[in-house]
């Protein structure tokens, strides 16, 4: 489970890492309407939401669904551009401009990513020129709620409403709290962008790519691979691919691998592993190893034994009333799955359970689901 971008026969002057202050936005959004999601960021979203003027609250609660459940690919319109190259415009202003250019089909599509999750990356639905989509796109938001399905509807019916009022919403959240954000956070994300611009022009995609979490190029196979609780795929082609920065987005890994756009890969800069010096959460494979390894009452057992003390085999054996292949067999799941460590004491092999990494696999498992 993975999302794949294809990046064969991508040129070095394609690939972009630049700031989007727009997508920064929807980020500041989604940490308001979600703060689990974000608890480095609680204290901030409580005090900007208690300081929202109740006009603006109520509007952003109309369309909270475009960056709650989904991150919704309006905060990357850059990407939709013809030829596939574009780069975000710098200012907030100019990427509404830019928002403003996509094609009503473009826009539609991507304001309705919350109902159509599952054919994103597929063939395109058309509600606006086809009744058969226009009423599966009313009835999939109805599923999701009244606000959902009164939006939807004023959407199909004149687009270009839509994209005046969402437009005079995000500008008047730049007025009431996100200027003051965006002056905070560009720094940071400047300075991430200029070092991956440098590794970029001095060692190529791939060893910039190993300074972003859970993303990693095969440069034989001409793949990149974010590690994610999600299944994707899309490609380059003849355009480009773009790396945006995010300084309010840990956990989240946002892949835009809609067809006939740029890809677009939007990661956090840091993280609690990065900045505490803590360990870093196990990829989606490793995640499933230890799930799976859990998964077993034997071995649940074995856990509780090996997190009191040191054990051999043998020792394990007679404990459970099994034989020593039998216990060698659960002990290999869970040293595969990295919950067991084992030393050699003299001529004996002794087996422990290593419990910080246990005490993550809740944090860990969050993590992966939120990535």
């Amino acid at each position: 489970m993975s999302v794949h971008i294809d990046v064969g026969g991508l040129s070095p002057e394609n690939v972009s890492v630049t700031l989007s202050p727009l997508a920064e936005l929807g980020m500041a959004l989604h940490a308001l309407a979600e703060p689990d999601h974000h608890p480095g960021l609680q204290s901030w979203a409580r005090t900007i939401s208690a300081g929202l003027d109740a006009d603006l609250a109520d509007r952003l609660c109309e369309a909270d669904f475009l960056w709650r459940t989904t991150y919704s690919d309006v905060f990357f319109p850059f990407a939709g551009l013809p030829g596939g190259r574009a780069a975000p415009a710098g200012t907030l202003v100019g990427e509404l401009d830019q928002l403003d250019e996509l094609t009503d089909r473009q826009f539609v599509d991507a304001a309705l990513e919350f109902t159509q999750e599952p054919s994103y990356g597929g063939p395109v639905p058309d509600p606006l020129g086809c009744a058969v989509d226009r009423r599966r796109a009313l009835e999939l938001a109805m599923a999701r709620g009244p606000e959902q399905y009164r939006f939807t509807r004023r959407l199909l019916h004149d687009p270009s409403v839509i994209r005046a009022w969402l437009r005079t919403l995000l500008q008047d959240c730049e007025d009431a709290f996100f200027g003051d954000v965006w002056a905070r956070v560009r720094g940071q994300l400047t300075a991430d962008a200029r070092h991956k611009k440098e590794l970029l022009r001095r060692k190529g995609l791939a060893e910039t790519l190993t300074t972003v979490k859970a993303v990693s190029l095969d440069e034989k196979s001409a793949e990149i691979t974010v590690d994610k609780l999600a299944v994707g795929r899309t490609r380059t082609g003849g355009g480009g691919l773009a790396l945006v920065p995010t300084s309010l987005g840990w956990p989240h890994h946002m892949v835009l691998h809609r067809l006939d756009w740029q890809p677009v890969i939007h990661y956090p800069v840091a993280s609690p592993a990065l900045s505490t010096g803590t360990a870093a959460a196990p990829s989606v494979e490793e995640l499933v190893l230890r799930m799976e390894a859990l998964a077993h009452p034997v071995r649940i057992r074995l856990c509780r034994h090996l997190a009191r003390g040191v054990y051999t085999t043998s020792e394990l054996a007679d404990a459970h009333a099994m034989t020593a292949p039998e216990i060698s067999r659960h002990l290999t799941v869970l040293k595969k799955a990295g919950l067991v460590t084992t030393k050699r004491r003299g001529r004996y092999v002794q087996h422990h359970l290593d419990l910080p990494v246990v005490a993550r696999l809740s944090s860990d498992f969050i993590e992966g689901l939120l990535r």
